[in-house]
């Protein structure tokens, strides 16, 4: 299970840190983004700054709380203002999937990187062995984030988004510890 209590993490100018009710209007705004409905494969048709609290009030915090489930924001450290969304999901004793989205006005800034840093970070702390990620594709920029976080590509098949769609996707896979050398000298 996920530990939150850790939050917040920084790694530069990204914060990655529990979703409030501040971030709805920016999150619900983000949600428009045509790259974002194309690529982040959110689980809602659509989002509004209401709709959003009411997701952090039953769905956001009851997986913090529980260790199942991290819908977090990324901010930026200086304004924390909201420029991105990390999420931690179908959490295992031993892993966990994340996915990510970046909204339009903070792309190209490198919040994406750091933030599958910081959620690997978060894992790692939280005693997950590994990170597992799926893209379609087509999504050229979050291949690139993942193959440069340490991620490996695994396979290639046809499945199920979270947003319910059929898609041919990339499954990407991230050891969290390393393998212990062999031999292992005993005394």
């Amino acid at each position: 299970m996920l530990k939150p209590s850790i939050l917040p993490l920084s790694s530069g100018d990204t914060c990655l840190r529990r979703m409030t009710n501040a971030d709805a209007a920016a999150y619900a705004a983000g949600t428009e983004d045509e790259t974002v409905r194309r690529f982040g494969h959110l689980p809602e048709p659509k989002y509004t700054p209401t709709s959003v609290q009411t997701m952090i009030r039953e769905v956001v915090e009851p997986g913090l709380v529980d260790g199942s489930l991290a819908v977090l924001t990324l901010a930026d450290v200086e304004s924390d203002e909201f420029v991105g969304s990390i999420v931690i999901f179908d959490v295992s004793a031993e892993s966990a999937e994340v996915g990510f989205w970046i909204a339009p006005d903070w792309r190209g800034c490198g919040h994406a990187s750091r933030g599958i840093e910081l959620a690997v970070e978060l894992a790692r702390e939280s005693g997950l062995k590994a990170l597992t990620a799926r893209t379609v594709t087509t999504n050229e920029a979050s291949q690139q984030c993942l193959v440069n976080a340490g991620f490996v590509e695994m396979f290639r098949k046809t499945g199920t988004t979270p947003a319910g769609i059929r898609e041919d996707l990339i499954h990407y896979h991230r050891k969290l510890y390393p393998d212990p050398i062999f031999p292992l000298h005993t005394e």
